[in-house]
């Protein structure tokens, strides 16, 4: 890209040259503008910072180059070139101060995100968001944007801590989605909040009625029996003596048990010989 041209926009419009904005030029590999100094420019001059320029600025300033290779080598769904390497302190920091400022909203619109950390941005100031209500249709919106196992288990909404009987009909709803990071997210959601004392048998019921030939769905599904066992081991025990999941699912799910500290050793030993041998 020469001096002076205009930066893409996620959202395919023709935007103003960054150097204009920024009041110096530079580009990255995708070819977007960047100057690791326009946060405190904007700030010298009055202007806010949290314009989408400046975040993806921001998030360069913040750039470990280790990180980002280790990054892409335990989330192999996400291209190298679309992490940048932000670490998740430095993610969340930023994230209290873009939910606390006044371009919060714009930043949320501008889907997809070029960026892997602004998808981990975005996932941070949505579990901010303490209106049970805008938080919902803030992680509908987002859902279908997520592509990778880390940002769908970094979405953590406060929200829905505070008033679990009103997500249970979202959460079926997600589950119906067909959609591997949507059905991940809606069987993390049952598995945060609904192993305790707002358990029923039925969302056990759902979680094992899930089919999916994809990875991340059927990792979670074992997750979340895995936790099941800890935390209601007499109820949950019943899906792995009965065959319930899939066989690949059933073995992983003892696997985690066996691997949890909350898990009695004689319970260990059982659940061992529940497993099943699998024919090659």
């Amino acid at each position: 890209m020469k001096k002076g041209t205009r930066s893409p926009d996620p959202k395919g419009n023709r935007t103003r040259p960054y150097a204009q904005a920024i009041g110096r030029n530079a580009v990255d590999g995708r070819g977007f503008y960047l100057y690791h100094g326009a946060v405190e420019e904007a700030e010298k001059a009055g202007e806010s910072t949290m314009t989408r320029d400046g975040i993806v600025a921001e998030l360069f300033r913040l750039q470990d180059k280790d990180y980002a290779l280790l990054q892409a080598k335990i989330i192999p769904a996400v291209p190298a070139d679309r992490i940048i390497g932000v670490r998740t302190p430095a993610l969340r920091a930023l994230a209290r101060r873009l939910y606390n400022g006044k371009d919060t909203e714009a930043f949320l619109s501008c889907l997809p995100h070029p960026y892997f950390d602004e998808d981990q941005l975005h996932a941070f100031v949505i579990s901010l968001e303490k209106d049970f209500g805008k938080c919902v249709a803030e992680v509908d919106a987002f859902l279908p944007f997520v592509d990778n196992w880390a940002t769908c288990d970094q979405l953590s909404p406060k929200a829905f801590q505070k008033e679990p009987e009103k997500l249970l009909p979202h959460i079926h709803a997600w589950l119906r989605s067909g959609k591997t990071y949507t059905v991940r997210f809606a069987i993390g959601m049952l598995m945060q909040h609904f192993l305790g004392e707002n358990f029923d048998i039925s969302y056990a019921d759902s979680v094992a009625s899930v089919r999916s030939e994809e990875y991340y769905v059927n990792m979670m599904i074992a997750w979340y029996f895995a936790t099941a066992l800890a935390k209601q081991y007499d109820l949950i025990l019943p899906y792995l003596e009965e065959k319930r999941l899939e066989d690949w699912v059933h073995n992983k799910a003892i696997q985690k048990s066996v691997e949890s500290y909350r898990i009695t050793e004689e319970q260990k030993a059982y659940l061992k010989t529940l497993k099943v041998r699998r024919s090659r």
